[in-house]
């Protein structure tokens, strides 16, 4: 059975059943991953995942149920389970099923030519990134952690009151670790690549970038703990900013578990910060065409020159306030009910380049990676203290690097703080960017 007869099927016998308002959400994803050690492929992966979650209203409440078999003996399992779903919701909000939006940018977030590209040849060049990575020091002693991963994610939405939409989407990225030694010194650092075009990666530039960073860390030295001006690289930036993206979601803010409630046009940032989401960046890994109720993507503004716009909303939350849905409802996958996300949220970046934020500096610390930001960080308050990796800055010169710090302070004041911002925007990996980012002051504690 296709989906498309699935749907036919399933609407019809909701009907019977006495729903009034129904949806289908399809998705399909196909994987494949590679993970490489001494040469030899130690881990690897081809699965395909994927499923059918249906929304519809009985009895005046919205029900949900999913399942992972697309077949004729999955719509009676589908619709006694939404039923009988409905008979535990206590939210008093009713959800609505969206019949559809004047009109849908469409993106291109598919790359045909990646599709293509074969198994063996994925496997060889993450096999030559280890290879040219060994070559290089011999102070660099093993990459743990040296894989190749391509996704591709298919959604199909449609609903009784005539919406039919989908997209696609596929990517692939490479990450690889170098692990270096120097007498009793040990010291590691990831390198990672995203990509929608596989021959423009280069296996021995990944190999040398992983490598530099490794043995850059060597000879590590304390330093004052004091309060210091900071240069946070863009990847940390942008994992710092992660953390605290939840914050921006309408879901929050109504909860009382977000310090931007009643905050809108209000300054809550330097003049120099600007925080926009965009679903149509063509490499972007939440780049969409519609949310997960249908409602069409478009680029919003957050946060404009540190004033707050706008928050994240879906339908529910924009129902609350009186106001209208941004296209941000979110399922973290078809078996998951529909909440608030964003899809490619950044820090706006600037001209200036890293040499000058650097240069700008005559003491500070330049951090080149954080950790343990789930448990060091505080979303409502904003306060986080978090183990951080980098370098002592003099002169506006990179002088040698520091033992393993803790760097402390509050996310919002961070954002009021920003003298700064680079033209470095990265997403490491995740829906959430930055550029590097130069900072007034943080305290910097090395133990």
């Amino acid at each position: 059975m296709n989906i498309q007869e699935f749907q036919a099927k399933l609407f019809n016998e909701a009907q019977n059943r006495g729903y009034t308002d129904v949806e289908m959400y399809y998705e399909r994803k196909e994987v494949f991953g590679c993970q490489v050690y001494n040469g030899e492929i130690d881990q690897y992966e081809i699965a395909e995942d994927g499923g059918v979650s249906f929304r519809g209203i009985i009895d005046g409440k919205m029900g949900y149920a999913y399942s992972e078999k697309v077949e004729e003996a999955s719509i009676p399992f589908l619709l006694e389970n939404a039923k009988e779903n409905t008979q535990i919701m206590h939210d008093e909000d009713i959800e609505e099923i969206f019949a559809g939006s004047s009109q849908y940018e469409q993106g291109n977030f598919f790359s045909t030519s990646l599709n293509e590209v074969s198994i063996p040849e994925k496997i060889k060049f993450i096999k030559d990134v280890e290879r040219e990575l060994l070559a290089i020091d011999t102070r660099i002693v093993a990459t743990d952690y040296c894989m190749i991963r391509t996704e591709t994610v298919s959604r199909n939405l449609s609903n009784s009151k005539g919406l039919s939409l989908t997209d696609q989407m596929n990517y692939m990225y490479v990450i690889t670790e170098a692990i270096v030694k120097d007498g009793e010194e040990t010291k590691t650092s990831f390198e990672f690549k995203v990509t929608k075009d596989f021959y423009q990666l280069d296996a021995k530039e990944m190999a040398r970038k992983a490598a530099e960073e490794a043995l850059s860390q060597l000879g590590s030295r304390n330093i004052a703990s004091k309060e210091y001006p900071v240069l946070l690289r863009n990847d940390a930036a942008a994992s710092l900013l992660a953390t605290f993206s939840s914050n921006f979601s309408a879901e929050n803010t109504q909860a009382g578990i977000s310090s931007l409630k009643d905050k809108l046009g209000k300054k809550i940032a330097g003049q120099k910060i600007t925080i926009l989401d965009d679903p149509f960046l063509e490499d972007g890994l939440a780049s969409r065409t519609f949310d997960s109720e249908g409602v069409a993507s478009k680029k919003l503004t957050l946060v404009e020159s540190g004033v707050l716009q706008s928050l994240l909303h879906n339908q529910k939350t924009a129902k609350k306030e009186q106001t209208e849905t941004t296209g941000h409802a979110h399922k973290d996958s078809y078996k998951s009910a529909v909440k608030v996300g964003p899809s490619n949220l950044f820090l706006k970046p600037s001209a200036v380049s890293f040499e000058d934020l650097l240069g700008r500096m005559n003491e500070g610390i330049f951090i080149t990676s954080l950790s343990g930001l789930h448990s060091g960080a505080n979303t409502v308050s904003g306060d986080f203290s978090v183990a951080a990796n980098g370098f002592y800055v003099a002169d506006g010169k990179i002088q040698y690097p520091v033992n393993l710090m803790t760097i402390a302070g509050n996310f919002y004041q961070l954002l009021k703080d920003v003298e700064e911002i680079g033209e470095d925007l990265i997403f490491p990996l995740t829906p959430v960017g930055s550029p590097s980012v130069l900072v007034k002051s943080l305290s910097v504690t090395v133990e």
